[in-house]
């Protein structure tokens, strides 16, 4: 069984709730534990629109936005996009934010067809974000023709500590701080663990976070779960 948990993302500053991300777990009936799939490309794609459409039609919040993760391949399948394109009618005037998240192979996906994906969506109101911006393949060289469509990107301190690169943070987050300027786009730090990473974003004047430090994923529970 597959649901989506959702978790806080706040404006530190104002002190403020500006949203939710929306993330999918799985429960195998055996241990009623809820994980992380083992492989987001398993997940059959009309099981991720049936759960999307159903966690749209409930999830009424007074929230700014609702941001929702897929690779670029789900990215681009036109089911999806539609089911996407569908949850912002339903959960209007709250904004839809379609983050694209970085994963091994992902750079044979074509830049037109990418560009398409993103302008369709656009062109009925939701919103663009890059996830996972400075690792893996996300490099500046390879997302910068990506850059001028994106309202938004993510940069994962979790990703910097998995890729044994802890040190780097400051100098990479001062660094897409300036490129989320210049394309005038908001920055969002996730993985905020402690306070010495909380005291980080302060120095650094980044107000918009995510991370455990200021509330962990919960379950968003469906009147059918009931």
């Amino acid at each position: 069984m597959y649901r989506y948990f959702i978790q806080p993302q706040l404006d530190k500053f104002n002190n403020s709730l500006i949203g939710y991300e929306m993330l999918i777990r799985y429960r195998a009936t055996a241990d009623d534990r809820w994980t992380l799939p083992a492989n987001f490309e398993a997940i059959p794609i009309d099981v991720q629109i049936d759960l999307l459409k159903a966690t749209a039609s409930e999830l009424s919040l007074k929230i700014g936005s609702v941001s929702i993760n897929f690779n670029r391949k789900q990215f681009l399948n036109p089911d999806i996009a539609a089911a996407v394109i569908e949850a912002q009618v339903k959960l209007f005037p709250v904004k839809v934010i379609v983050e694209v998240t970085e994963e091994p192979g992902e750079d044979n996906y074509a830049l037109e067809d990418m560009q398409k994906q993103i302008e369709l969506i656009k062109s009925h109101g939701l919103q663009f974000s890059l996830d996972d911006v400075g690792t893996g393949i996300n490099v500046y060289d390879h997302i910068k023709p990506l850059l001028g469509y994106a309202e938004e990107i993510k940069f994962a301190m979790q990703n910097f500590r998995n890729e044994e690169r802890t040190d780097e943070i400051p100098a990479q987050l001062k660094f897409w701080r300036e490129v989320a300027v210049e394309h005038d786009m908001r920055l969002i730090l996730e993985g905020v663990e402690n306070d010495e990473e909380d005291q980080l974003a302060d120095d650094l004047e980044i107000p918009l976070r995510q991370g455990y430090y200021y509330g962990k994923p919960h379950l968003f529970q469906l009147k059918s779960d009931h």
